[in-house]
């Protein structure tokens, strides 16, 4: 696979506790996403935050890896569904960290039989846990 290279674009305005930002990708598959501090540590009010677009990366990377995985299997999913939640929390001398990524996988294919390859071929779940993160995966 050759290498793989993605941006994103990001305006912040005003101080962390007043001020705002957008996120926009470079292929223009999302633009002008807002967020804040109060939205995201708070209500999100319709806007996203880092830990959400981390979530969605998480969760998109390992159903593809599952898709990978069955379709290897000779056995490709109908459908996928996997929900990730981004947990942050307050680290004794290290501040807000992230640190759990909390996976649900849904299908009607038998995703128990490849899980642990799919998990190990995402790499969003091997920097997650290179960076100390506790990734759980459920059925």
């Amino acid at each position: 696979m050759p290498r793989i290279e993605r941006s994103a674009d990001v305006t912040w305005e005003g101080n962390v506790a007043r001020g705002s930002g957008r996120i926009s990708g470079r292929t223009g598959a999302f633009t002008e996403l807002p967020y804040s501090l109060p939205t995201r540590i708070g209500q999100a009010e319709g806007k996203t935050s880092p830990e959400e677009l981390l979530a969605a990366a998480h969760a998109g990377c390992l159903a593809m890896s599952i898709a990978g995985e069955l379709t290897q299997a000779d056995t490709p999913p109908e459908r996928l569904d996997v929900t990730c939640t981004i947990v942050m929390d307050e680290v004794e001398g290290e501040g807000h960290q992230i640190v759990a990524a909390q996976v649900v996988v849904r299908s009607d294919a038998d995703v128990a039989s490849v899980l642990e390859a799919a998990d190990a071929g995402c790499p969003f779940s091997t920097l997650l846990r290179k960076a100390g993160v506790d990734v759980t995966i459920s059925l």
